[in-house]
């Protein structure tokens, strides 16, 4: 008896679409959800740890969306920021599991967006507000305090943007070799 015989994996499936990114997915959410914890475990909220002279560990909450939007509205945020998570992971893990082999780069891109907003969606719903620790810096200048969710949502949003321009012929020069 073979260890994955489901249907997904009988009639190819997983091999020939878009269900073959899950493992990223998987991937980014669980490194994500773990450096969190580790944060929350290891740092005194405000508490930020040198690494580099322009980069630190800085344990922080986020109550809002991106930049700390709407951060202090009182915390009816918290449930329209979860149900626009719930709703945009859903629409994409769906587009993900229905895209074919061919698209790379749009694969890529919603397994990144997917796995980022699910990652905000867990702390969301867990504490009420997003763990942040990546502090990037120089001098006076500092970039808002983000986490590897948030990383994994910005090079998605990238790719998806670089695909925009690019899909159509990068798939047709996959498929046309398929059909020959």
């Amino acid at each position: 008896m073979r260890l994955f015989e489901g249907a997904l994996f009988k009639t190819g499936l997983f091999k020939e679409t878009g269900w073959r990114w899950w493992w990223l997915v998987l991937l980014v959410l669980v490194a994500d959800q773990l450096s969190k914890v580790w944060v929350i475990q290891n740092f005194s909220l405000g508490e930020s740890v040198s690494l580099l002279p322009v980069f630190n560990f800085t344990y922080a909450r986020n109550y809002g969306a991106a930049f700390s939007f709407l951060g202090d509205a009182g915390g009816w945020q918290r449930w329209l920021f979860t149900v626009i998570a719930v709703v945009v992971s859903i629409v994409l893990a769906v587009w993900l599991s229905r895209l074919p082999k061919a698209q790379l780069k749009l694969s890529l891109a919603l397994s990144l967006i997917i796995s980022g907003a699910i990652g905000n969606l867990i702390d969301r719903s867990l504490y009420g507000y997003v763990v942040d620790f990546l502090h990037v810096f120089y001098q006076n200048w500092h970039y808002p305090i983000f986490n590897i969710a948030d990383c994994a949502i910005s090079i998605g949003a990238v790719l998806l943007i670089w695909d925009s321009f690019t899909n159509d012929s990068e798939t047709q020069k996959a498929t046309s070799g398929d059909k020959q």
